[in-house]
């Protein structure tokens, strides 16, 4: 006869039991985070990189707080690999955008970022873009000129952002107007309306500005001679062929050559893309218009950002 499996008797220790980490209530509670976690692993096993994201809400910007947030993301990031960073965002701060986006690039030393843009990444979110070796775009996604913003108070404090370059603009032209017809009151009107101290800040935005989207392409996607970087930044900050700020730079504009930016683009219907367009709703829907989430498979952040 076979061996019977043996019995427990009373004296026999207990079998150990293995017990949840979490309790169910804390699993419930972040149901949601551990989907999109999950999500993000299963990104990363099917394209063998790392995948990061910063997705803000409506009503934000990118800011200096978000240093803390993309440390976090890197942590656990090993140095020298190959990394993609999915980013939706409708634009902020030059200077912290700046950062942010050579934080990512030290990590990656000299393997390849790529970012990717589900939706939309506008102003200095296009700076950060501008800062990849590739960028990854599909029918829904759209970068945007680069046109700095200057968030001011009215005389009623009410906050309000104001275009550089629109500003600029109007002084040129009224300034060219007045070159050609000293007497046009119109004209006349307007130059009174625009502060010299103001003008001349502007002007060392627009310079800034202008300065950092080369760098970013000659160090990241026209390192090695691919493109003209100056070419590409004053295309972008040209208000006359693109003079509304939220105006959509889509995948194939992007790849004109007037821009010639490199562009990896993935049909709607590609199981990655649609896996990446998945995870970006549901990033969407666990943030309201005020906020801003950093996750990855490792990490999970929902931090307040700066309202517009």
């Amino acid at each position: 006869m076979a061996d019977e499996p043996e019995s427990e008797t009373a004296g026999d220790p207990p079998k150990a039991v293995i017990s949840p980490s979490k309790t169910p209530l804390f699993q419930s509670i972040h149901a949601a985070r551990y989907q999109r976690q999950a999500l993000i692993k299963a990104i990363n096993e099917k394209t063998g990189r790392h995948l990061i994201c910063y997705v803000s809400g409506l009503g934000t910007m990118i800011d200096r707080d978000d240093t803390i947030g993309l440390v976090d993301l890197l942590h656990n990031v090993p140095c020298g690999e190959n990394l993609d960073l999915l980013l939706h965002t409708g634009g902020g701060d030059i200077d912290a955008a700046e950062k942010l986006v050579m934080m990512v690039r030290q990590k990656v030393g000299t393997a390849t970022l790529r970012v990717v843009v589900p939706d939309f990444a506008k102003s200095a979110g296009t700076l950060i873009a501008l800062g990849a070796d590739f960028i990854v775009m599909s029918d829904t996604s759209e970068l945007g000129p680069i046109d700095p913003q200057v968030v001011r108070s009215d005389g009623d404090g009410n906050r309000m952002a104001h275009s550089v370059l629109s500003y600029l603009e109007a002084f040129e032209h009224h300034a060219e107007v007045l070159k050609r017809d000293p007497g046009n009151v119109a004209s006349r009107i307007m130059m009174n309306k625009l502060d010299p101290g103001t003008l001349k800040q502007f002007e060392a935005i627009r310079t800034r500005a202008q300065r950092v989207a080369e760098d970013l392409l000659r160090r990241g996607m026209f390192r090695d001679g691919r493109g003209n970087w100056s070419l590409a930044a004053s295309e972008l900050m040209n208000v006359k062929s693109r003079p509304s700020h939220g105006q959509m730079i889509s995948w194939e504009d992007a790849m004109n050559p007037k821009l010639g930016l490199i562009v990896e683009h993935m049909d709607a219907a590609d199981p990655v893309w649609q896996n990446y367009w998945l995870l970006y709703c549901l990033q969407r829907l666990a943030i309201t218009d005020r906020q801003k989430i950093f996750e990855s498979d490792f990490a999970s952040l929902v931090m307040d950002g700066i309202v517009v």
